[in-house]
């Protein structure tokens, strides 16, 4: 017996539609609530679906039209803003390989994906306030309209307002010293191989991208900047001024200065400052619970946003599958996902301040690049274990956590 027969999905991303067609799979009907007027489009830059995350979408059957939007990546090329190759190695051995994607063609593909399986999707629902009742929560939205579930599962995003309805004392995300941006380009690199991911170590900033099959490249830079910027004050500023500035931060590096040169400001997006989540005290509370950046958000650097998101909107769901009443679902649900999560969210951390280094660490990361990647960076040492990780749709979540025995 379900612990839950009608759930409220607040947030229309990546995890609430994965969440909604989990949780319908699990006998739970599902509605997805989202805060803009339609599907989110145009938000958001590349982004990569790591192979634990290709394979969580199979539980849900939206493996094959992720693919149909996703490049495959095979390896990792690292330079300087020579154009000198620092290191270059292979993605971990393991089937389904990493996809390169669009944030805002995903949502579209995940978005229809759960309308076709049964699952409605309600637009302009900005929720404001949650009460909880006896028997159900009710959800209130800023359009003045109400939802009534059993329970409320919260994707909405590192500004999570669910996360302050659980907890009004919940931490806030973290702001790390690095803008984000991010284009699609009217040039092609010359020799950048088709299933390959390209970072820079720049002179003043870091820039990655890859080769589309139009021709074009899509990229993305992180520059150094520790002014706290919001997605909004980001977008105050013309992308045409932005484009300046990042031409100028560029001027030296190859290929970042010919791939931003070639960029059009209306396809420029300006994310504003790399944000990631610290440590929540408290997942759940009551009826309600978090999932995916709302919860546990890495920094981009980590390459696992998207895919723990993924992974966390199927575990929440086996887990109100596999018991009876919401707190024992609810432990089990963090149980089964705290660690792992803030492993990943460690390891972003990391990779994010190596963007930051000045000129004499770039200099040693050229000299000991080659080395390193064969011993302590090894991808199959330092990602293997996250890339190959597996959820058993099909086994009780109780063979894998124990949680207390209600009296």
């Amino acid at each position: 017996m379900t612990a839950a027969k009608r759930a409220l999905v607040i947030g229309g991303g990546v995890a609430g539609p994965v969440a909604a067609m989990a949780l319908r799979k699990a006998g739970i009907e599902a509605t997805v609530y989202e805060a803009y007027p339609s599907v989110a489009d145009g938000i958001g830059v590349t982004l990569t679906l790591a192979p634990n995350g290709v394979e969580a979408m199979r539980l849900v059957d939206a493996d094959d039209a992720v693919r149909s939007i996703g490049l495959p990546m095979n390896r990792t090329v690292v330079s300087d803003g020579y154009g000198v190759r620092i290191g270059e190695f292979p993605h971990v051995s393991v089937q389904p390989t990493t996809l390169g994607l669009w944030r805002d063609e995903l949502s579209r593909v995940l978005h229809e994906r759960a309308e076709a399986q049964g699952v409605r999707v309600e637009y302009g629902k900005r929720l404001v306030d949650a009460e909880e009742t006896a028997d159900g929560v009710i959800a209130r939205f800023e359009d003045g309209t109400t939802a009534t579930g059993d329970v409320l599962v919260g994707c909405d995003g590192v500004r999570s307002r669910v996360r302050t309805l659980i907890d009004p004392n919940a931490p806030r995300p973290q702001v790390m010293p690095l803008l984000n941006f991010g284009a699609a380009a009217d040039y092609a690199v010359p020799d950048a191989d088709p299933d390959s991911m390209y970072f820079v170590f720049g002179k003043k900033a870091f820039f990655g991208y890859w080769a589309q099959p139009d021709g074009r490249t899509a990229w993305f830079a992180n520059v150094p900047d520790k002014r706290p910027m919001s997605y909004a004050k980001a977008n105050e500023i013309a992308a045409s001024q932005w484009l300046r500035e990042l031409r100028a931060t560029f001027a030296d590096d190859v290929p970042a200065r010919q791939v931003v040169e070639h960029t059009n400001p209306e396809a420029l997006v300006s994310i504003g400052s790399i944000e990631s989540m610290p440590s929540v005290p408290h997942w759940y509370r009551g009826r309600m619970v978090l999932v995916g950046d709302a919860v546990h958000a890495p920094s981009p650097s980590s390459g696992q946003g998207a895919s723990m998101a993924t992974e966390s909107a199927i575990q929440v769901a086996r887990c109100l599958r596999d018991f009876d009443d919401l707190p024992s679902a609810f432990a089990a649900y963090e149980k089964l996902r705290r660690e792992r999560v803030e492993k990943i969210i460690l390891r972003g951390k990391r990779t994010t301040n190596s963007k930051t280094v000045g000129s004499f660490a770039k200099t040693m990361m050229r000299i000991m690049m080659p080395l390193a990647l064969k011993t302590f960076l090894n991808p199959e040492k330092t990602l293997g274990p996250e890339q190959r990780y597996r959820i058993d749709w099909d086994a009780p979540v109780t063979s894998e956590v124990q949680v207390p025995v209600r009296a």
